[in-house]
């Protein structure tokens, strides 16, 4: 049953039964064998079919927010058990915005050196895909903003405030002073986040509130994208000041301070809200914790 239940999970979320298949590691036809199967244990249709997938039936919508439930709690127990066996080991699977990798690395660091049994697969993502990851049971747990959208019912642990800073190349006229005002870039030939990024849309808010309205001629989801297109172009970019200056070290680039506009964004680590959480999850959220006291 667990199987079946994670087949219809991986069909809600890739919307392609030759997808869905490829993401288990299984063949179409037995994909199509499990969802039938599971179709006949439960007495209702779960998905429309016709020449391709076509969605999930009501009933299907309902069996899956359970099946969620039912192999969340599944892998849970397994990891508690295991824990039990062998002590503190496994695999955590972790989604960061791009602006955060840098605090990301602090905490797997960090984890790893404590926890040498338990391995990490890091990946690159938007907030938003984040929060559906973590539905999915794609993933772990997450970095991202705190209280910019709305995250849904998920444990957070505050890891740093974010600030900005404009980085711009030596000879540029914006590195000649201390800090700039977000005002002053309204003619400025910016690379940014695209607009996907929940980054991007905090740095359009201040743009906004500072009366300007500038345009980004080049976007791109990469940051070492943005810093490499400052270092060999006449472009300035907007990272937090802590990414900023890891990517600018040893190179002939200028971190310029951007004035403060209202209330720091908070990012942190998000977690799906469950009790009891597995021996590693509890682990990962404690490492975060005493990432956010040494900030402090």
């Amino acid at each position: 049953m667990i199987a079946k239940l994670e087949m219809l999970i991986a069909l809600a979320r890739e919307r392609h039964f030759g997808r869905a298949a490829e993401s288990l590691g299984i063949t179409q036809p037995t994909l199509s064998t499990g969802i039938r199967q599971l179709e006949e244990q439960l007495g209702v249709k779960l998905v429309s079919r016709g020449s391709r997938f076509g969605g999930l039936t009501p009933e299907g919508q309902r069996a899956l927010i359970r099946a969620r439930q039912i192999v969340g709690d599944t892998r849970r127990l397994r990891e508690e058990m295991r824990a039990s066996r062998e002590g503190l080991a496994g695999h955590l699977r972790l989604a960061v915005i791009p602006t955060a990798l840098t605090w990301a690395s602090r905490l797997v660091t960090g984890f790893a050196a404590r926890h040498p049994n338990v391995s990490f697969t890091v990946l690159s993502r938007a907030s938003a895909e984040i929060l559906s990851m973590l539905d999915d049971l794609e993933i772990d747990a997450g970095i991202s903003y705190l209280d910019n959208e709305p995250l849904g019912r998920v444990t957070t642990r505050l890891l740093y405030r974010e600030s900005y800073t404009l980085v711009c190349r030596p000879d540029h006229p914006f590195a000649e002073g201390e800090a700039i005002g977000w005002g002053a870039l309204g003619e400025a030939r910016l690379c940014l986040l695209t607009p996907d990024m929940q980054n991007r849309r905090i740095i359009n808010r201040h743009f906004t509130e500072a009366g300007v309205g500038p345009a980004a001629l080049i976007e791109s989801n990469s940051t070492v994208m943005l810093a490499a297109n400052v270092l060999h172009g006449d472009w300035v970019t907007i990272l937090p000041d802590h990414l900023a200056r890891f990517l600018c070290e040893g190179k002939p680039l200028a971190v310029v301070p951007l004035a403060e506009s209202g209330a720091a964004p908070a990012v942190g680590l998000i977690a799906p809200h469950q009790e009891p959480y597995t021996p590693v999850l509890q682990a990962l959220l404690s490492e975060a914790e005493g990432l956010t006291v040494e900030k402090v």
